[in-house]
């Protein structure tokens, strides 16, 4: 009789979502087997049978014959299972790398700034590296300030707590005295902090309160909107297909669902329903069009907005041509959006007779492009035309639920405690404002302009996206009086020239003589670590050792201990460690580490969960996790902004008047000569920072319409290198050559008329410069538009001119949302396309061609480090 087939030596649990910031998700069962990682599965709640099922409370919701119920495990999506191949990626930094002509002191002869991305790299020990890094930090200290030193620490990555990641270095240099802090704008909420915090408020981000929403649309919804949203694609890093298993759990109830997206996108083709296309940013056109329909037919709750709002004259009279002459009628925004007149008036009506609540999932295109504060406070202001508030209607975020540890962001049932992991987290304290800041959309600029105490570059607004409306009013500078420029930066969140916009312009800083030292801490090769002084080798989740929480996953919140899956890959170190090491060089590891070890920091970290008094240590221990019941009274809670739509005046909203204000008395006050956010929200085209309009001069050259969604098969940077995704035809089109080039979706006529077929290489392009991707050409995605999702691996062809990786934030506007407003704009923007002569461009950069490339993962380090020999 044979021996029963080995499949695993131990299991050990990770999170494995990308929210990052200490919050968990994606909870994950690895088992490993001969010292390798063989397969991930669904964290069953409960695990080990080490509990009574019922201790936690399982909740459901019945409604319409239909229950939903909390799922007993966790509900993984491919990211999950496919993750275990980045731990064996060939584009794992394997040890400690030193460009080759750049040399520590900041003598501008020797630090070859304009050779960064292009020179390559030595190995070097651990020791010479922290050693140089050392140095380099009191130099700057000595010669220019610590606030010389730029802080690059934010950005979805893995979720960490002991080990950051994400601004472990700011604890070090916190406790040096100083340092730059780059402060991520509000990024996957840019519209609804610029735009909707000043009609509605709404803490933290400016999206609706979300309390027991998921209950009020099981009971009451008739009618979904996705707006720009797809929870079939752009969830799956935050909560896995909790988002799906929801949409469709709708589904079954009835309610009837509408897309308005420029695509056909991953939701709407797996979901029932209605699909609007509108050309990428001129939904402000297509809602100005629906409220004129509302107020010509007598559509909308008069009563409410008399009782509810200040301000909605100057909006009407807006609407009606009062103001410029011009009347907003469906005719007039069917020319602007692409979408019929005549479908602008039935979506219109239709809304108006049914019970409606609009759906988003964060980021994405609607809410990231030019004056991106318009179609966000134009959609409040719909809501509020339709009884904002009232059972069944308003606003539904669909993933993060419970964001920022805030019930007030949580749609599902409530839990009785939502844990935290501050007891032992080292990434960075959102909390702390530094002295010295720069808004990460202004990096490009603040390093390239001549800025000085006298001559400041300015803004307004801290810029960070939990802050109220009224820090907006508030101006900052850099620099700030007494400190110096910045002369060296550290990132552990290499990816700024393919994630945010104007990369080019980045990419130009980064190559800059006044940047003298750029270190660079990351488990991957790819994107910003090109240009970098040194290269610190970063482990995964899968080599450390650590204490999570999983409060994103939408069922039951839980703690659980991380054993470490594999040995380190290489000489890499976890983030937390790259810091201590360098923190012993300059004599500060004892105050830094606090001589705690891992097993200290594990128990602080559930000594200072919030569920210390539900669970021993020992038992956590033991059992490895704890799952925390449902509370006993979560049906109780009032949803969403029902308090609000009851009684206004007893339950007022967070804005000066308590009201929804459809005009902003404070913006009309801190900004009266801003043509660009005006007080009242209209449809906004071009104006003095953007023309990226189709009625653009520009538009004659560039006639396409750029839409960059969230990727399905990313998130954002992360897991561009995974080879199952990339033999997916909408991750990855492979080329002639076998290079897997990002697909550009371009619809069937438009591509014919350009003489573009399905596999094509094409170019896209405007005055910022050039990116190629392989044509998928499809009937999904409408006339006039075209989308390259964004996050694909920076693979210069030339710097500022051509990339062939698909970077296409190289080629995003370089200014920010509007006048006021430092949020990134990387959405709707104007692009020629064509096809590529691939021939001509081999031609053109041979040396870049030449490079080596994995076809199944991409780009390779191994061509860019030269061994001892070589050197």
């Amino acid at each position: 009789m044979s021996e029963p087939i080995k499949i695993k030596d131990k299991t050990v649990l990770k999170g494995l979502g990308f929210d990052s910031f200490g919050q968990g998700s994606n909870s994950c069962e690895v088992d490993v087997l001969d010292g390798k990682i063989v397969r991930t599965r669904p964290f069953h709640y409960n695990y080990k049978n080490a509990y009574d099922p019922m201790e936690k409370n399982p909740w459901k919701i019945e409604a319409r014959g239909h229950t939903l119920v909390a799922k007993e495990e966790s509900l993984l999506c491919p990211f999950e299972l496919a993750y275990k191949l980045r731990a064996y990626s060939p584009n794992r930094i394997p040890f400690p790398l030193k460009r080759v002509d750049w040399e520590p002191g900041g003598d501008p002869e020797k630090i070859n700034a304009e050779n960064r991305g292009i020179s390559k790299f030595v190995r070097i020990s651990w020791d010479e590296a922290t050693t140089i890094i050392a140095n380099e930090i009191r130099r700057m200290e000595s010669q220019y300030g610590l606030t010389a030193i730029l802080a690059q620490c934010d950005g979805h990555g893995e979720t960490k707590s002991i080990h950051g990641p994400h601004g472990c270095q700011t604890h070090l240099l916190q406790l040096l005295g100083n340092y730059t802090q780059q402060i991520r704008t509000p990024d996957s909420w840019e519209g609804w902090v610029w735009g909707a915090k000043h009609v509605w408020a709404q803490f933290p981000v400016g999206q609706q309160r979300q309390v027991n929403m998921l209950k009020d649309i099981c009971e009451h919804s008739e009618m979904m909107l996705y707006w720009g949203s797809d929870p079939e694609a752009m969830c799956w890093g935050w909560g896995g297909q909790t988002a799906s298993h929801i949409a469709y759990h709708f589904d079954k109830l009835g309610i009837k669902n509408v897309f308005v997206s420029p695509d056909f996108n991953y939701t709407a083709a797996a979901h029932p329903g209605k699909w609007i296309p509108v050309l990428p940013n001129t939904d402000s056109a297509l809602q100005c069009a629906i409220a004129y329909t509302w107020i010509t037919e007598g559509l909308y709750d008069r009563e409410y907005i008399d009782t509810h709002s200040i301000g909605f004259e100057w909006f009407e009279s807006y609407v009606m041509g009062g103001i410029d002459d011009v009347i907003k009628t469906p005719k007039w925004a069917e020319e602007i959006c692409g979408v019929p007149a005549r479908i602008i008036k039935a979506f219109a009506r239709d809304w108006a007779a049914h019970v409606t609540v609009i759906s988003h999932c964060n980021g994405g295109g609607y809410i990231r492009s030019a004056y991106s504060h318009e179609p966000a406070r134009l959609e409040v202001v719909l809501l509020a035309m339709q009884g904002l508030g009232k059972p069944g209607s308003g606003q539904f975020i669909y993933f993060q639920w419970q964001l920022f540890g805030m019930q007030s962001t949580n749609a599902g049932p409530r839990s009785s405690i939502i844990p935290s992991i501050e007891g032992c987290y080292h990434g960075i304290d959102q909390a702390f404002i530094p002295e010295s800041f720069i808004p990460k959309t202004l990096i490009p600029k603040a390093i390239l302009g001549d800025w000085s105490e006298e001559n400041p570059l300015k803004w307004h607004s801290f810029t960070h996206c939990s802050l109220p409306a009224s820090d907006q009013f508030d101006e900052y500078q850099y620099p700030v009086p007494g400190a110096s420029p910045i002369h060296m930066i550290w990132t552990d969140t290499p990816c700024w020239t393919t994630c945010w916009n104007g990369g080019n312009e980045m990419i130009e800083a980064a190559r800059s003589s006044k940047i003298e030292f750029i270190l660079a801490q990351h488990p991957w090769f790819e994107n910003d670590c090109l240009f970098a002084d040194i290269l610190l080798p970063v482990n995964t989740k899968f080599e450390e050792e650590d204490f999570a929480d999983d409060l994103l996953n939408g069922f039951y919140n839980h703690i659980f201990y991380e054993a470490p899956a594999i040995e380190p890959i290489g000489e890499s170190k976890s983030d937390w460690e790259c810091v201590l090491e360098v923190a012993k060089k300059l004599g500060v590891y004892d105050e830094l580490s606090e001589g705690l070890t891992y097993e200290d920091l594990i128990y602080r970290g559930w000594e200072k969960s919030r569920c210390a008094d539900n669970v021993s240590y020992e038992d956590f221990r033991k059992n490895e996790y704890y799952v925390i019941p449902t509370a006993e009274d979560w049906e109780e809670d009032e949803p969403g902004l029902h308090a609000f739509w009851r009684d206004p005046q007893n339950n007022p909203l967070d804005t000066p008047s308590g009201l929804l204000e459809i005009y902003s008395p404070s913006l009309a006050y801190n900004f009266p000569d801003d043509e660009e956010r005006l007080p009242y929200p209209r449809y906004m085209g071009d104006g003095e920072s953007h023309q990226e309009s189709r009625f653009s001069p520009r538009a004659k050259d560039y006639p396409y319409v750029m839409m960059s969604n969230h990727p399905r098969w990313r998130v954002h940077a992360n897991m561009d290198d995974v080879p199952w995704f990339q033999e997916i035809e909408t991750s990855k089109v492979h080329g002639d050559d076998g290079y897997p080039y990002e697909p550009v979706w371009i619809n069937s006529a438009d591509a014919a008329e350009l003489g573009i077929e399905d596999g094509d290489i094409v170019e896209i392009h405007n005055e910022r410069g050039m990116v190629l991707g392989g044509a998928y050409v499809t009937e999904r995605i409408m006339r006039g538009a075209v989308n390259q999702d964004h996050g694909a691996r920076l693979d210069p062809l030339e710097f500022g001119v051509a990339d062939r990786g698909g970077a296409n934030n190289i080629i995003c506007p370089t200014n920010v949302t509007s006048k006021h407003c430092a949020g990134e704009v990387t959405n709707g923007f104007l692009v020629g396309l064509k096809k590529a002569n691939m021939d001509e461009l081999r031609a053109r950069y041979p040396e870049a061609f030449e490079r080596k490339f994995d076809a199944a993962t991409g780009m390779v380090i191994s061509d860019w480090v030269i061994e001892g020999d070589e050197e």
